[in-house]
């Protein structure tokens, strides 16, 4: 074995970009030293060479983006200090502008929010931001925000920094070691890593490990796909242009954005960088990204990028009058939905990711690095991970059509304004629910849900439904609104046929289930049970139903964005030897929801088995036949009325449906949208796992306490830490439910909760509640002292949208 190559390491991290040092300095800070670094050429190959190195903290809505954003900036000092380092930090500060009044009102929305965790941040006016950067011709912008702590940092030298702290502290980093695979010990339902092979100065040699961290960059795919794990992230063209010398400006000015323009802008060598992400984009090498291509560039296309280089260059009219001194054109690494892919692999127990970081590898790298040290080892993340994990992605999504067009699409949006109602048009219709040709004949307008068409809500027969993103009541309000009334009054039905569902069977899967779950799941048969799953910490994992459909078989139920991450938590938990199978259903029933105070005498029109209050009881689960064909009808409600969940094998659930619209004509059944089910079950408080409640979450923060049983035999995983929660006493962070009191205001999400004037919370989801008769939404508080009713009730509540306060009633409880 070679002298610099360990035979042997606890965790092994794959590539030495900025993400990968981070990784490695942050183990070791966290006390792990037996950690080796390999990188197969010299550390910042790929993309971390070439970033335009923006350390800019504004923008985002998302509590876990800014904080990590908010570490990294504030570890670059100390980075210096404790390693000898320079970065090349320069905390010049950022003007974000805004081209219209829209994009001024989403950035003081994102200035609330972001001022509460901290982030110094203030509105500017036009002729404020011109005295900060007077290159730029301010014409036609309506403000922007100014962020003093941002500016610029050197990204080879952070990177360096990164590797001499990790050094320092015992870690091992090794360049000119390619890995040409992980290797993992088979199970009967998780395999585990046992090592990596690397190829290393003409030899191919082993070294052992118990984990691994896959931070190959835009070559994580295909390192991925060497063990059947998905991470579709894809390399795509990034430019940026530096000008001659500009008199007058110097490394002292700030970081300029205008995203209408489409560039950013700031001093590089004394010209002018700026830097393009136009709104069409071109993804690179979709084939895969050559194992050589360590430090090349891409020929500049400037017949595809001329219109959007001579917008960005006319905000800035002093670019025009100079020379162009260099034409960029590097890769750059992209994920379907714009976020990260980080965490633990789904099948592979040690074998954690963190790639496609989007453009902001850069500036998130510290708390990245910070998040998956803390993770591998103490499997704890702690932050909102749920929206990240890479077992979230589908095989679908890794082919090479999906990832080539998506690409294109999704590097447009970063500097596209972000209205609610956006739609995203490539990779739509992947599935479709048996029922869809009859959606489109009812006017369904439709939204992406994980590769399905799911009608969002109603125009009616033979109306084309139109629906344009914007922070406004529109027309369509109306048809939403009677579909909400009607499930509320008589009944409505609802297509939700792209539920993931879980088939768990076998002698032990009882028992399995019962472990993961905090309540009780394997009792009757033909019962639906209602439960979480949690981290050993006692943090939520899953929540979720599961069905006993015999005395050996269960149905698992969750939802179209986490069956991934469910399907993973469960393999983890099945231990070798077990007689368990898991199939997975999702595609051969769909899922009809029958819903309202008229629901019953719907289905009892279709059916001649009885399906009265006495029979077929709140949780019961039976197979009757529907207008002739076979029907697992689930007396349970997503929306807070009497209603039936019916799973009908995919080739009877057109007849189905047709069936009980034809039977609930006169029973006032009309078809519901997802925008209904939204605003119903967010009236009634109830909860969304990866929306409104999250893997930092617990029951009892999370206001399911009701649905774990401390007393069941066995537990279940995550019952002591969670006891240990319980005596501690009343939590200081809690949901509840929020009602505006005045009519007109809206809520979306990410607004700002005060209890007598101070910033206590902010709102995880948020619709327009009908039956209320306002804005409603599930917020998340976090005080010094318990969150109890009584000291609800002792405050007076208001909640800040874009900088005005608007009165809020706030409680425990729901207000329908």
């Amino acid at each position: 074995m070679s002298a610099t190559l360990p035979a042997r390491a606890r965790v092994v991290i794959i590539g030495g970009g900025v993400i990968g040092t981070s990784i490695a300095y942050h183990l070791a800070a966290e006390g792990m030293r037996d950690v080796v670094l390999l990188e197969r050429d010299r550390l910042t190959s790929g993309t971390t060479w070439h970033a335009a190195g923006l350390m800019t903290t504004f923008g985002s809505t998302s509590a876990t983006s800014t904080e990590i954003r908010l570490y990294t900036r504030d570890l670059l000092t100390r980075l210096t200090e404790e390693t000898g380092v320079e970065t090349g930090f320069r905390p010049v500060g950022l003007i974000e502008a805004a081209a219209d009044a829209d994009r001024l009102h989403e950035y003081r929305r994102a200035a609330v929010f972001q001022r509460r965790l901290g982030l110094d941040c203030e509105e500017i006016s036009v002729a404020e931001m011109a005295e900060l950067f007077p290159f730029a011709d301010m014409t036609g912008l309506a403000g922007g925000i100014w962020v003093p702590g941002d500016g610029r940092v050197n990204p080879v030298d952070l990177t360096m920094a990164y590797a001499k702290g990790a050094r320092l502290r015992g870690v091992t980093v090794v360049e000119g070691a390619a890995v040409e695979r992980v290797l993992t010990r088979p199970g009967d339902h998780l395999e585990s890593v046992t090592g990596v092979r690397v190829a290393y100065q003409g030899e191919s040699l082993d070294i052992e490990c118990e984990t691994v961290v896959n931070c190959a960059g835009m070559w994580a795919r295909q390192l991925g796909e060497r063990n059947g794990v998905v991470i579709p992230n894809q390399a795509a063209e990034h430019y940026y242009l530096i000008t001659d010398t500009i008199e007058g400006l110097g490394p002292e000015h700030p970081v300029f954005e205008d995203p209408a323009s489409y560039g950013y802008y700031r001093e590089e060598g004394g010209g002018m960088m700026v830097g393009l992400f136009e709104p069409r984009a071109a993804a690179w090498r979709p084939d895969g990204v050559p194992d050589g291509f360590s430090f090349g560039t891409i020929p500049f296309d400037m017949e595809r990028m001329a219109p959007f280089v001579d917008t960005a260059l006319a905000r800035v009219p002093i670019t025009q009058g100079v020379g162009i001194r260099t034409l960029f054109c590097g890769p750059e690494s992209f994920t379907p939905d714009l976020r990260p892919a980080v965490g633990e692999a789904p099948g592979i127990r040690g074998y954690f990711v963190c790639a496609g970081l989007n453009s902001v590898g850069i500036l998130s790298s510290g708390g990245w690095g910070r998040v998956m040290a803390r993770w591998i080892a103490t499997g704890d993340p702690g932050v909102d991970v749920t929206g990240f994990t890479v077992d979230r992605f589908q095989p679908w999504q890794g082919e090479r059509a999906h990832r080539e067009a998506r690409t294109a699409e999704i590097l447009g949006t970063v500097y596209a304004a972000h209205p609610p109602g956006i739609q995203l048009t490539t990779s739509r219709g992947v599935f479709e629910s048996p029922v869809l040709p009859r959606l489109i004949e009812q006017g369904g307008f439709f939204r992406d849900i994980s590769g399905w068409e799911g009608a969002d809500w109603f125009a009616g027969a033979g109306v084309d439904a139109v629906a344009e993103p914007g922070w406004q009541r529109a027309p369509w309000w109306d048809r939403w609104r009677a579909e909400h009334l009607a499930v509320r009054t008589a009944a409505g039905l609802i297509d939700m046929s792209f539920m993931g569902k879980l088939a768990v069977t076998g002698a032990d899967a009882g028992a399995v289930l019962e472990r993961l779950s905090t309540a009780t799941v394997a009792g009757e048969v033909d019962r639906i049970t209602y439960t979480q799953w949690l981290t050993e910490q006692g943090r939520l994992e899953a929540d979720l139903t599961v069905t006993r459909r015999g005395p050996q078989d269960f149905l698992v139920i969750t939802s179209d964005n986490t069956i991934g991450h469910t399907l993973a938590v469960l393999r983890r938990a099945i231990p070798d030897g077990a007689d368990v199978a898991i199939a997975d259903e999702t595609h051969t029933a769909a899922l009809l929801c029958l819903q309202g105070p008229r629901s019953r005498d719907v289905l009892a029109a279709v059916t001649t088995d009885d399906v009265s209050a006495g029979a077929l009881r709140f949780r019961d689960s039976r197979v009757i036949a529907v207008a002739g064909h076979r029907v697992r009808a689930t007396r349970m409600s997503y929306v807070g009325e009497v209603g039936f969940e019916l799973l009908v094998p995919r080739e009877s659930a057109l007849g189905v449906y047709d069936a009980l619209l034809a039977a609930g004509a006169e029973h006032g059944l009309v078809p519901v949208g997802l925008r209904s089910v939204a605003s119903l079950r967010i009236e009634k408080g109830y909860r969304d796992y990866a929306h409104d409640i999250d893997n930092t979450d617990t029951p009892l923060s999370a206001g399911l306490h009701w649905v774990t049983d401390l007393d069941k035999p066995g537990g279940f995983i995550g019952i002591d830490a969670y006891r240990a929660e319980l005596e501690r006493g009343e939590p200081t962070s809690r949901l509840v439910s929020i009602a505006l009191v005045d009519p007109e205001p809206l809520l979306f999400e990410a607004e700002v909760l005060l209890r007598d004037g101070v910033p206590v919370g902010d709102v995880r989801a948020a619709s327009y509640g009908w039956t209320v008769g306002a804005a409603v939404g599930i917020a998340s508080v976090q005080a010094e002292v318990p969150v109890t009713p009584e000291w609800i009730a002792a405050g007076t509540w208001e909640v800040d949208i874009a900088g005005r306060r608007h009165a809020a009633r706030v409680s425990l409880s729901a207000f329908v």
